[in-house]
């Protein structure tokens, strides 16, 4: 049965969750389409969600990490999720369907999720600031990752947002998965989020990050300082 501390992780993880599909309903608005949002604000929400997942990679995943494990695995698992998400990429490419966007969002959103769990489980003082990063960064990656696909596939813009909502299930899985099993293997934690910072960080200089200049304007770099903030801002929160 659901304890009152499961119960407050499954919500906190829907909550987060929650703005992915948020995020494509705004990207499925046609009447935010005109002009500006195909070019330079497109491009700063693209920065902006590279910067946020940058900050996930840079003080979530990687400092919670490295505190659990040595430098020669960290380094065998870091690059060993690169790698994995090369093959992947690979494979995508050749079938003709990579989604590089919505593949960072997941990336970082299932193991996110998951230290989020053992995060309560271990009732650690940032558990809450977490859960409120991590709904931060899922608003612009729900609506890049549903740009990058409606401009492949633009018949599924009618259904995609649905799609997008059950994504939001993924986020409650992880957490409870994390909260009774990884909370009580950290190592085993730390792993997985260095697979997931070396995947991340793959799709970001591979796909994501050659979308983004735009000659002569500004708010490119601008999306990506402000995304980067948000992760900045929560660090020193949570050292307040």
């Amino acid at each position: 049965m659901f304890d009152r501390g499961m119960v407050e992780v499954v919500l906190y993880a829907l909550l987060a969750g929650a703005t992915i599909p948020i995020g494509a309903a705004l990207a499925s608005r046609s009447s935010l389409h005109k002009g500006w949002l195909e070019s330079e604000v497109r491009h700063a929400v693209i920065g902006f969600g590279a910067g946020a997942m940058l900050a996930a990679v840079s003080f979530v995943l990687v400092p919670n990490a490295i505190a659990h494990v040595v430098h020669v695995e960290a380094a065998v698992f870091f690059f060993a999720g690169g790698v994995a998400f090369l093959f992947l990429d690979m494979v995508l490419s050749h079938i003709g369907g990579r989604f590089p966007q919505l593949f960072c969002m997941l990336a970082d959103f299932i193991p996110e999720s998951i230290a989020l769990g053992a995060a309560f489980a271990t009732q650690a003082p940032g558990a809450h600031l977490l859960a409120i990063l991590i709904a931060a960064q899922n608003l612009p990656e729900g609506f890049n990752a549903f740009r990058e696909i409606v401009k492949s596939h633009p018949r599924s813009r009618s259904s995609l947002t649905f799609v997008f909502m059950l994504l939001v299930p993924l986020g409650p899985i992880a957490a409870v998965f994390g909260m009774m099993r990884l909370s009580q293997d950290p190592v085993l934690l730390a792993r997985l989020e260095l697979a997931a910072a070396g995947g991340i960080l793959y799709l970001m200089f591979q796909d994501i990050a050659p979308t983004v200049p735009l000659r002569r304007h500004w708010w490119p770099s601008l999306g990506a300082l402000g995304g980067f903030f948000v992760g900045i801002l929560g660090m020193m929160l949570l050292h307040a």
